[in-house]
């Protein structure tokens, strides 16, 4: 197999796989969108919400903000806590959510959450977690898709939401395929 990068950017990465079956090409797809683990805001406790909109409208909202998942040093039984504090008029931004870890931080700050009216207020914590594509959407690193070009060759496309450059949720990806590999191989023996 070979794999030619065409075009990488911080946002999205196009690349040629040569000398491998289409289930390859499948696998490598499937597992980036679905097994490549990042971080969510999975919980919400509201203490305070004066706006018109309810806390479970809010708490999907918040929970769809991609959070920036470091390569090392975190696993699924990490926590980490988001909290907002927000008065109005002003509009919510997902800049407003504040972590407790500088590395796990919002991947995009100008995405709106709400707006608030004069006189609303809105104070939450939300917790956020490691998952996978697989658990919710909301865990998706990223997107990625192929084209056939011919038996054995397919033009790649990844592009990230933020929580990982590009080429990291490839890297992420062909790391989780063969350490499921070699899983199978030691089953075998």
């Amino acid at each position: 197999m070979k794999i030619e990068v065409i075009e990488s950017t911080p946002l999205f990465l196009r690349f040629k796989l040569s000398g491998a079956d289409l289930s390859v090409a499948n696998t490598i797809r499937r597992i980036a969108i679905n097994s490549v683990p990042a971080f969510a805001v999975d919980s919400v406790t509201f203490y305070e919400n004066g706006s018109s909109m309810f806390d479970e409208y809010i708490a999907h909202r918040v929970g769809l903000v991609p959070l920036v998942t470091p390569g090392k040093g975190y696993d699924e039984k990490d926590e980490i806590l988001f909290t907002l504090s927000a008065e109005g008029p002003s509009t919510v931004y997902s800049k407003d959510l504040k972590s407790n870890d500088k590395s796990v931080k919002v991947a995009n700050d100008n995405i709106p959450i709400m707006k608030l009216a004069a006189g609303q207020t809105l104070r939450l914590d939300g917790k956020a977690i490691m998952g996978t594509g697989s658990k919710s959407a909301k865990f998706q690193a990223g997107l990625a898709s192929y084209k056939v070009l011919s038996d054995d060759s397919y033009e790649f496309y990844i592009e990230t939401f933020g929580q990982m450059p590009p080429a990291e949720i490839l890297s992420r990806a062909l790391s989780i395929i063969s350490d499921n590999v070699k899983e199978v191989y030691k089953e075998l023996k």
